[in-house]
């Protein structure tokens, strides 16, 4: 999910693309919380969309945490 529906435009690396990598230096100074409501709420005026119909806030929690540890490994 993450490398799919993330990379399409974070980078199927997560590297950057037409959003902002999605790597833990990156993300390190955001709050899991701001992360989390970004993937379920989007960011108005931007080309991020809102997930909440499509996933619920503890699928919205594994992918940060997944994000912030450095998933997936092949992206390192």
């Amino acid at each position: 999910m993450v490398r799919q529906d993330c990379g399409s435009c974070h980078g199927l690396t997560l590297r950057g693309g037409l959003g902002p990598a999605l790597l833990p230096d990156t993300l390190r100074d955001k709050p899991a919380a701001s992360l989390k409501y970004t993937i379920l709420l989007g960011r108005p005026g931007t080309a991020m969309p809102p997930w909440q119909p499509f996933m619920s806030e503890a699928e919205a929690d594994w992918i940060v945490a997944q994000l912030l540890r450095g998933f997936p490994e092949e992206a390192k």
